[in-house]
């Protein structure tokens, strides 16, 4: 899930967005007063603080990718080619060329879109959408490249432009449909979203663009506490069990340290002492056997393939490939969390041997 949450913020959304107040995401509204009018001055702005990485303007378009016998339902996104937030993006180039700010005829789109579509870097298609008059719109574009992320859902669904071409192609003038911010360090997105104010933007972080993310995350974290709590009690229960065994099967022995001489203080101390003694064990052998786990799932991870990727949709960026992450103060928190309750388990055995009385102990 962390994952997905970092896959959607470098693809999708940034640590930061500035919008129009007015602004219809769902509807990708290209009316100017759902516009940013100064989407370079903003730009500016936000990219003049130390915390931000990136920042630029960006105009989201519906429409309709057509060739001579398959079409697809896509967001055109009109971008600056020269800026680092697309690096991914650029990186994930695997044929034709990256565009130019200038380039009025290329588009990108996904390795997995051309392959549905049958199409390849160099070919021409037709590109329909409404602009923003609200009248239909078509032309012809050179695919100047093909991009793989490794998120087929987006792969499948996004197409990209250069923003110049996107604004003229639309007739949005030189109004963005936001601006996208990318940090240095994601613990700053408060302290950079109270910098950037302007009258009638809004700004949106991580958290309000990602909301079933964090949701989910939310309740996935819960679930684990009462999973782990439910493990640790088991184990609990099986220390106690394993410690009062121990007990009875060596009451003739106690009876015979006691008649030697041992306290009962000294009798509940060694059988901490095993308690301890088991719980550290316990804690070493999965230690060991859940890093190598982790190390495994977080190198190699489970591949799970481009179709049930694609599954989870807008939803979820999920790759191709799901992989464990490591958190060391989780890792920490349970280790001494097992070994606590391991010792309160060993309390009540303790307690019970070092009551026996000799006499008791050494008749039974």
């Amino acid at each position: 899930m962390a994952e997905s949450l970092q896959n959607s913020i470098r693809l999708r959304t940034g640590h930061l967005q500035l919008r129009a107040a007015s602004y219809q995401e769902d509807q990708l509204s290209l009316q100017s007063k759902d516009l940013l009018s100064n989407p370079a001055e903003l730009a500016a702005q936000a990219g003049a603080l130390s915390e931000v990485k990136a920042a630029t303007p960006v105009l989201w378009i519906g429409g309709i990718l057509n060739t001579i016998d398959e079409s697809a339902g896509l967001q055109v996104i009109g971008i600056d080619p020269a800026s680092t937030l697309y690096e991914p993006i650029r990186s994930g180039l695997v044929a034709g060329d990256w565009l130019t700010a200038d380039d009025r005829d290329g588009i990108l789109i996904g390795r997995l879109l051309a392959d549905s579509l049958r199409v390849s870097a160099g070919q021409r298609v037709s590109l329909a959408i409404v602009n923003a008059n609200g009248q239909p719109d078509e032309g012809t574009f050179t695919i100047r490249g093909l991009f793989s992320t490794g998120i087929p859902s987006y792969d499948e669904s996004a197409v990209f432009m250069a923003l110049d071409k996107a604004q003229a192609f639309a007739g949005t003038g030189a109004r963005a449909s936001a601006i996208m911010i990318l940090l240095n360090d994601r613990a700053d997105t408060e302290k950079v979203a109270a910098a950037l104010t302007a009258p009638g933007v809004t700004t949106l972080t991580w958290t309000d663009l990602n909301t079933f993310f964090v949701e989910t995350m939310q309740l996935a974290a819960g679930f684990y506490v009462l999973l782990d709590g439910i493990v640790i009690l088991i184990v609990a229960v099986i220390i106690a069990n394993t410690l009062l065994m121990a007990v009875f099967e060596r009451i003739r022995e106690m009876g015979i340290l006691s008649a030697l001489g041992m306290k009962g203080r000294q009798i509940r101390q060694m059988f901490l002492l095993e308690g301890a003694t088991l719980g550290l064990a316990g804690v070493v052998v999965g230690a060991v056997l859940g890093l190598a786990g982790v190390a495994y799932l977080a190198t190699i991870g489970i591949p799970i393939g481009d179709k049930m990727a694609a599954v989870a949709g807008s939803s979820f960026a999920m790759g191709t490939t799901m992989r464990a992450t490591f958190d060391w103060g989780t890792f920490a928190a349970l280790s001494v969390a097992t070994l606590l309750i391991v010792l309160l388990a060993s309390l009540y055995p303790a307690w019970y041997a070092a009551r026996l009385e000799p006499v008791d102990a050494l008749r039974d």
